[in-house]
């Protein structure tokens, strides 16, 4: 659902959540302006990548995100979420011609965003010092999330990745229940369900954790960081 509002309101809106705004003059002000929207997405929904195209430079104003790359095969691996006051430029490769990979976005809540056009963004960034040092420097932190996730593909075990996951979901949610199917969190990690299945019941066995349809609780958060390690 587009939420649309006068000028002043979308202004008010990039004033409060873009860090360079204060370095724009009155023009680039009002050219991004006039190129932004207000939308809200449910979550579970798309909002870009993934054959959608590039919808533009996106900020989180409440809910979040999870960025994802998607195989060929149709497997998923998150790469990182975008949080309230944040945003993705690495999934608008659009304006980053030298990223050659598809990174997507869905809702993983409910979710109210600021999206820039693309272009209008780019053109910006190439005027103004500021904002071309913004749009790098998340790239740069956005594109070693990557890597990280990369490297526990490449180099960890299931079990090692898994523990990862379920710890960064109970610091992201602040709660030791996670609500997630073993489908989602497959999709989460990259790996196919049967696989995430088995070892979350040897989690289960071991005391790590306690499974229930559609959720998973962690009961020796202790035990779980050593697999990490």
């Amino acid at each position: 659902m587009i939420t649309t509002g006068a000028m002043p309101d979308i202004e008010q809106d990039l004033a409060e959540i873009v860090p360079f705004w204060g370095n724009l003059d009155l023009s680039q002000r009002a050219f991004l302006a006039q190129r932004s929207r207000r939308m809200k997405f449910d979550a579970g929904s798309h909002v870009q990548g993934a054959g959608a195209g590039c919808a533009g430079v996106v900020f989180v104003r409440s809910g979040c995100l999870r960025a994802f790359m998607l195989s060929d095969q149709g497997r998923e691996v998150t790469l990182f979420y975008v949080q309230p006051g944040e945003c993705c430029v690495l999934a608008a490769s659009c304006i980053l011609p030298m990223i050659t990979f598809d990174i997507a976005l869905d809702a993983a809540e409910d979710s109210d965003l600021l999206i820039v056009d693309s272009q209008a963004f780019g053109t910006v960034s190439q005027e103004n010092i500021h904002a071309e040092a913004f749009t790098y420097r998340q790239a740069t932190e956005r594109f070693s999330d990557c890597m990280w996730v990369m490297q526990q593909v490449l180099f960890m075990g299931l079990d090692t990745r898994l523990a990862i996951w379920l710890l960064d979901e109970v610091a992201r949610s602040g709660s030791k229940t996670i609500y997630a199917t073993h489908d989602e969190i497959a999709r989460h990690l990259g790996s196919a369900r049967e696989a995430v299945g088995r070892m979350l019941k040897y989690f289960a066995r071991e005391g790590l954790v306690e499974l229930a349809r559609g959720s998973v609780e962690l009961i020796d958060v202790k035990r779980l960081r050593l697999l990490t390690t």
